[in-house]
């Protein structure tokens, strides 16, 4: 656990003042910076989520660029912090007719106003560097999915020792907040927090294009946890 609380020690404090700060700056241009090179990455998620048998939250839906690639069988809810990103995704949802989607929100992912058990599958793309306390997350994203249910994320994970390794460090110094990200990310974080939690699986993890920048990961909770499985009251949502 060693690299994790260096981890929490040595950056510069990145906050949801910061985030959502940054984000109106990046709402504007988000999709002609990040649509290409994100794109696997939200493939892959969305592929993988589109297998649950129930409503999917979509966390950090941001400008909604994943939800085309949903399934259109599927019942999605995104989630996120900035008004300006989920304004455009709503845009999105309108002029792509995206039936799938049943709302979108905005929500602090880490204090989420769903109840227990309210999803089979949480996908979250990109969004653990993006959060003051990736921990804080995982543990919102766990309590709001059903027993058999997975946790699908994408993020980028660094490496170690190297110039690069070296180079995120420094921007993490320097740069997270404006950024709105934090570019060094350490496995431990992910791995540590499954470590803590028995009744939580990891299924899968592989590295995806371009260049395995990012890692895919499947973390399912048990079919056997003894949380109290809850119908949500409702999961139609207004647009924002």
């Amino acid at each position: 656990m060693s690299e994790a609380r260096n981890y929490y020690r040595d950056v510069e404090t990145l906050d949801n003042g910061n985030v959502e700060a940054a984000y109106a700056r990046w709402a504007p241009i988000y999709d002609l910076t990040f649509d290409v090179l994100l794109k696997p990455g939200r493939r892959a998620a969305a592929a993988a989520a589109s297998t649950a048998r129930g409503p999917i939250l979509d966390v950090g839906v941001g400008t909604g660029l994943e939800l085309p690639l949903f399934s259109r069988n599927a019942q999605v809810v995104g989630v996120d912090l900035s008004e300006p990103m989920l304004r455009r995704a709503a845009q999105r949802v309108r002029r792509e007719r995206l039936d799938q989607v049943a709302g979108l929100a905005k929500m602090d992912a880490t204090q989420m106003a769903f109840a227990d058990a309210s999803f089979a599958c949480v996908v979250a793309p990109y969004v653990l560097t993006v959060v003051p306390d990736p921990g804080a997350l995982l543990d919102e994203l766990a309590r709001v999915l059903r027993p058999g249910g997975e946790i699908v994320l994408v993020n980028h994970v660094s490496g170690k020792d190297d110039a690069i390794a070296l180079f995120e460090a420094w921007l993490d110094r320097h740069m997270a907040p404006k950024l709105g990200w934090r570019p060094q990310f350490p496995w431990s974080i992910i791995g540590d927090w499954i470590d803590r939690n028995p009744q939580m699986k990891l299924v899968e993890r592989r590295p995806l294009a371009p260049f395995g920048l990012f890692t895919l990961t499947r973390i399912q909770r048990c079919m056997n946890d003894t949380l109290t499985q809850k119908a949500p009251e409702t999961l139609k949502l207004e647009c924002v």
